[in-house]
């Protein structure tokens, strides 16, 4: 039930937003308009002001506005306020608006999730050395080894873990000529990466050097008795270098009421602890949450908040940038995309963790629906825009025969990749 509610909470003010850009410009340059609709099909819930009707439809998978005389296939009668009367400046503007207004909630929830404040992984932006390697997986049968530091993958120099998974994730199943360099040497390999999780994400196997850290020490717990403090990294517990995560929580639920040494690092400086986990049913209890990897607490202010978040979109927007164009040069398998269920998934997952998830989730979404409106395809705003550009270089307007068939050809193309996309969400249920 949560992920139905999270689904139209998302996509309802994802397509309100993007409607609501085309109304208020079209409104601005006076052009009437006839309706205002969330959803496609039979009107569930409609009620008309002056010269538009708004409604709720049935099927919420879109949403449009109608404007009077909007197309040649309208009947018009050269009224001022039909949208055909007007320029072609003013069309492109009432075509732009939907896009833009998408690509402005993407900044602004985004912001808001960020101005609360978060504990943000070191490892994503630290450069890609293997600090964990699982045994069988693509990277180990290669050869690669704990210790290598990756210098490229597919041809594409690669600085940190995140520029790392996205060379590997979308190439499942295909070989990549990754160059990593060992003991001052370049090597140079051909690994497969495999396909993980219903999405079929590409994996090496490989991992950043995870280091257990304690964080939101508990008032009055065995942690705070200790001396523990939130922000330290647990380099041993009970004379064990090297913790996990598991490790951790095993050693402590297994010392209730007994002492329990932690070689901690703090400020760059190893200290010993000992600790006295409580018995809490017969299990030990330290009072601390454990990270399994070392975070830094974010928390901005407002204005930072609206910084963070324009440079957290621009990268985004470049790597939506590079899945289209892999996707046309097939460089990156149609299989990945998402459609309603896949977006349903995400948006039930995000509300289950809470307000800030769900609100980057929606930034994330809203930035795609944003840009891939703009992309010259018929039938989308970007499709339009560029029937105006072109008419607007050849100085005169394109037969209604030819805008047809164009129009015709985008929505067959749109159809295509709905089919695509339900499909794909469809097979990862069944798997």
């Amino acid at each position: 039930m949560i992920t139905v509610l999270a689904f139209l909470f998302v996509l309802g003010v994802l397509i309100f937003v993007h409607e609501l850009g085309h109304f208020l410009v079209a409104r601005w340059y006076g052009v009437r308009v006839l309706t205002f609709s969330l959803g496609f099909g039979p009107k569930l819930l409609s009620v008309r002001r002056g010269d538009t009707v708004y409604c709720v439809s049935a099927v919420p998978l879109g949403g449009y506005v109608k404007l009077a005389g909007e197309t040649v296939e309208d009947t018009r009668t050269g009224a001022s306020d039909e949208f055909l009367s007007k320029s072609k400046w003013v069309r492109f503007q009432v075509y732009l608006a939907g896009p833009v207004m998408n690509l402005l909630l993407a900044f602004v929830a985004l912001a808001a999730a960020l101005s609360a404040g978060a504990d943000v992984p070191l490892w994503h932006k630290q450069a890609p050395v293997i600090g964990t390697l699982k045994e069988g997986t693509p990277a180990a049968l290669a050869g690669l080894r704990v210790g290598d530091r990756v210098i490229s993958v597919n041809g594409q120099p690669v600085a940190t873990w995140d520029e790392l998974d996205v060379q590997v994730v979308p190439r499942a199943n295909r070989e990549l000529p990754v160059v990593i360099e060992r003991d001052g040497q370049r090597v140079e390999l051909a690994i497969t990466p495999e396909a993980v999780t219903k999405y079929e994400f590409g994996d090496l196997g490989i991992g950043p050097l995870y280091r257990p850290q304690l964080l939101n020490i508990v008032a009055d717990s065995a942690a705070s008795r200790a001396g523990l403090q939130h922000g330290d990294v647990l380099l041993a517990v009970g004379g064990a270098p090297g913790p996990t995560q598991e490790n951790v929580i095993e050693r402590i639920r297994a010392s209730a009421d007994q002492p329990l040494t932690f070689l901690v690092e703090r400020d760059g400086r190893p200290i010993e602890v000992t600790a006295v986990p409580s018995d809490e049913g017969g299990y030990g209890r330290l009072g601390a949450v454990i990270s399994a990897y070392e975070v830094a607490h974010v928390n901005p202010t407002l204005w930072q908040a609206f910084g963070l978040s324009a440079e957290r979109n621009w990268e985004n927007t470049k790597l939506i940038g590079r899945t289209v164009v892999g996707l046309f040069t097939a460089d990156i398998p149609v299989r990945q995309l998402m459609g309603p269920v896949g977006i349903a998934e995400l948006s039930g997952s995000a509300a289950v963790i809470g307000w800030t998830a769900l609100f980057s989730t929606m930034a994330m979404i809203s930035l795609n629906l944003g840009l891939l409106n703009l992309l010259p395809v018929p039938v989308l705003d970007g499709g339009h825009i560029a029937i105006l550009a072109v008419e607007g270089l050849a100085r005169r307007d394109l037969s209604a025969r030819v805008k047809e068939r164009v129009l015709m050809a985008g929505a067959a193309m749109l159809v295509l990749l709905m089919v695509t996309v339900i499909y794909n969400d469809v097979a990862r249920l069944l798997r």
